[in-house]
């Protein structure tokens, strides 16, 4: 009989269909602009602004970019900080977040997490900075989980400390209530907002978004108010500007919004309840708020629980993760980082684990995964 069940898959991307992206492929082919700042694109960036304006009364600005992590080095890089600056990255964050500090010219300094949201802290950055003498840090949404933007402004008032956020996986949840916090986001085909690839920039300032933008497009001064030839290198920059086509697939996933958001909801909630029915304390969940659309489902159990489970699922088919490990400062000794004690992080991994989710699971499948886990907690109790 199990050799007859379908495998259940990690993820499963939902994007909207040809008919839906349509009319905007419709408008590609009437331009004739396929990228540079085409129309769409600018549309797009004024719908996403107009939506990140309902959270906050101050005035934000929308840049997007080919994908988060160029959004991410493109930031960093419009920051100011001094050629290889020390900046502060939780140890539990995909590597893009570690990569993107040392490509804009940087030194990562691989910090713990909290206990309960498994997140950094403006408490832990700023321990982290006083020690090490970092000068900027890279906080992360992680999971999806929005950081208080509140906070981490107070952080960089008080301090001095530059900070911008990795919300790649939390668009919808996370949002830009103080102006002076740059976030980036991930239109990835695995993200909520999918454009199949691509990210954005959303800041209050709107010389910091002009900059990443001018960097997008290799540094190139396009602005004849500037004192400065257009067409001439300023900065150096990269080739970093999101497609039409692109646009075209976030301006559909956009007019679906609510319907996405609802869909991930529908198998979400029931999943979560299912998991907590059948194992109780046996696991452990990242603490906050809800997720608006989550893309994930991830939890903490023993790590002998985690390793009956992994061996119950690769026999009877059902895709896990071990997200986000190895931990960043567990990577190679090549990479040059700082690698801070992370006592929290290391504890939290030992058991974390990443089951599938998707908006087309059925409630067989999550019935299979809901009994492959308890088999794993009760064998291992």
């Amino acid at each position: 009989m199990n050799q007859q069940q379908i495998a259940i898959p990690l993820l499963t991307p939902l994007l909207p269909d040809r008919m839906a992206i349509m009319p905007y492929l419709e408008q590609i082919d009437s331009s004739r602009q396929y990228s540079n700042f085409g129309p769409l694109n600018t549309a797009l960036e004024s719908r996403l602004a107009a939506l990140f304006q309902q959270h906050t009364s101050h005035s934000l600005h929308v840049t997007t970019v080919s994908n988060a992590t160029q959004g991410l080095e493109l930031a960093l890089s419009s920051l100011g900080l001094p050629p290889k600056s020390k900046v502060v990255v939780p140890a539990l964050t995909f590597v893009a977040s570690l990569t993107a500090i040392i490509r804009a010219g940087h030194i990562p300094v691989v910090a713990d997490i909290d206990p309960n949201s498994w997140l950094i802290t403006p408490e832990v950055a700023m321990e982290v900075a006083s020690k090490s003498g970092a000068q900027a840090v890279l906080a992360v949404a992680a999971f999806g989980q929005p950081l208080d933007t509140h906070s981490w402004s107070d952080l960089q008032s008080s301090t001095g400390l530059r900070v911008l956020i990795d919300a790649a996986g939390a668009f919808g949840s996370q949002w830009v209530e103080s102006p002076d916090i740059p976030v980036v986001y991930s239109m990835h085909a695995t993200k909520a907002l999918a454009a199949g690839e691509g990210g954005m920039v959303v800041s209050g300032d709107a010389d910091l978004n002009a900059h990443i933008k001018q960097l997008s497009n290799f540094g190139i001064n396009l602005d004849a108010n500037v004192g400065f030839p257009v067409g001439h290198l300023s900065f150096v920059g990269s080739n970093a500007k999101l497609s039409e086509y692109h646009a075209a697939v976030a301006h559909a996933s956009l007019d679906q919004w609510d319907m996405q958001v609802q869909r991930r909801q529908d198998v979400y909630r029931p999943y979560r309840q299912s998991l907590e029915l059948a194992c109780g304390d046996a696991l452990q969940w990242q603490a906050g708020v809800p997720v608006t659309a989550p893309t994930m489902l991830c939890v903490r159990m023993k790590a002998e629980a985690r390793q009956c489970l992994e061996r119950v699922c690769q026999h009877q088919k059902i895709a896990t993760r071990r997200w986000y490990q190895p931990l960043l400062h567990q990577n190679s000794d090549f990479i040059q980082m700082i690698r801070q004690v992370t006592p929290v992080a290391e504890a939290i991994a030992s058991g974390l684990i990443g089951l599938p989710f998707s908006p087309y699971m059925t409630s067989a499948e999550i019935d299979r995964v809901v009994a492959a886990v308890r088999l794993a907690v009760d064998a291992t109790d």
